[in-house]
């Protein structure tokens, strides 16, 4: 009898991570001599700071590297819970946080605790690239809710008050954004915790990763900080971005008590307690001072010099739109006017044809925008160093002026 290799429904409907492709293909042609320059991940260039390795080290060195609580330390709960009072001006207890291995383990649990087969998740394009495919593994519908750059990829208010039903579950805002670097101000969200109040069963989800990598005059406002939002919050955040620890996989969700329970019986029974050591680190990172004090304002004034290197240039290409992101370390370009031109790879289709074409003659890696749902425009990650921005803006300039303009 012929062997049954199908796999779960659920699995076959999931697209994989086109950012982690990309990533991996830029480092094996690394790898294999090719100089290319990797633009198309979101892994700071920065050292973890001094401070956060001495605490990983110290953990070590002490024997601190047995299981912890499910939920995380007692140490680095309270940690957390004092962060979020003095920085975000929410009050929350002990067991209302969770401490995960990385911010998309807490954002893939809160979606799984909270959505059932047939519920409606409504997310923002452009998005983060696992937001939809995390909604179709739990079951559920994600719904997208279409921006545009003349508003700055913010959602019109308007526009989601008609996209929500009996079905809507989950609203999932990302702020500062990966990909825009565009941050919702708080007249914006107040808005939209009006429109949140008027539907019982609508909850959001706000991914806060890149609260600290935000450039003045834009502040961060935190969603459950608002007025009668805590109880319909599931706030994410982590280390990864700010304090330069992608590879430590540390991250926390913060939110009303039954939510986060439910998500924790989930680690329960999948990856259990995040690492001890990491966990130390961490609490030497949140003891570092405000927004991570200067070590990570240090870091920030870089990517905002980045930033601006970046849009500078952009802007004297021919053809080629941008905005002017308020945080993260990302920009959105709208390139789409190179759509129909005539490569030596053939015809330039659309964003991912155009980054092949990229990553080919210009050996630069970027990420097209239909992995974030958003055909017209291409992902550059400035954490990387200003030279390399430069070397690689050379390059991406000299190739796209080889492209023969559409008929």
């Amino acid at each position: 009898m012929e062997f049954d290799m199908s796999l779960s429904p659920r699995v076959m409907c999931v697209a994989p991570s086109k950012t982690g492709a990309i990533a991996e293909q830029a480092t094996a042609l690394v790898q294999a001599g090719v100089p290319v320059i990797s633009l198309s991940t979101g892994e700071p260039d920065f050292n973890t700071p001094s401070l956060i390795a001495q605490a990983g080290i110290r953990a070590i060195e002490e024997n601190n590297t047995r299981y912890t609580p499910i939920a995380g330390t007692v140490e680095l709960r309270k940690a957390i819970c004092h962060k979020l009072k003095e920085e975000n001006g929410i009050s929350y207890n002990l067991d209302e946080i969770l401490v995960s291995f990385g911010a998309k383990q807490s954002i893939f649990q809160a979606v799984f605790a909270v959505c059932s087969p047939g519920d409606e998740v409504i997310i923002p394009a452009p998005y983060w690239v696992s937001y939809p495919e995390i909604a179709k593994l739990a079951g559920a519908t994600p719904l997208i809710l279409q921006t545009n750059m003349v508003q700055n990829f913010l959602l019109d208010p308007k526009q989601l008050e008609t996209m929500l039903s009996e079905k809507s579950r989950l609203l999932i805002l990302c702020s500062p954004s990966n990909p825009t670097g565009s941050v919702y101000p708080r007249e914006l969200l107040l808005e939209i915790a009006e429109i949140v109040a008027r539907h019982p069963r609508l909850l959001v989800l706000s991914d806060e990763i890149y609260e600290h990598i935000i450039y003045a005059p834009a502040k961060h406002t935190s969603f459950a900080a608002l007025p009668d939002m805590k109880k319909r919050t599931l706030t994410v955040n982590g280390f990864s971005k700010a304090f330069a620890m992608t590879g430590w996989r540390l991250g926390y969700l913060a939110g009303p008590k039954h939510f986060v329970a439910a998500c924790g019986k989930i680690q329960s029974q999948s990856t259990s307690s995040a690492s001890s050591i990491s966990q130390a680190a961490a609490v030497a990172a949140l003891g570092m001072g405000k927004a991570g004090g200067k070590e990570v304002a240090n870091m920030v004034s870089a990517f905002k010099d980045r930033r601006d290197f970046l849009v500078n240039k952009l802007k004297d290409l021919q053809g080629v739109k941008t905005s002017d992101p308020q945080g993260a370390f990302y920009l959105f370009i709208d390139f789409s006017s190179y759509y129909g031109s005539e490569g030596r790879y053939g015809t330039i289709d659309g964003s991912e044809s155009l980054c092949r074409y990229l990553l080919k003659k210009a050996q630069v890696a970027l990420v097209p925008g239909d992995a974030f749902g958003d055909d017209k425009c291409i992902r550059i990650s400035y954490a990387a160093s200003l030279s390399t921005l430069q070397e690689a803006m050379q390059r991406i300039e000299k190739e796209l002026v080889q492209l023969k303009p559409p008929v």
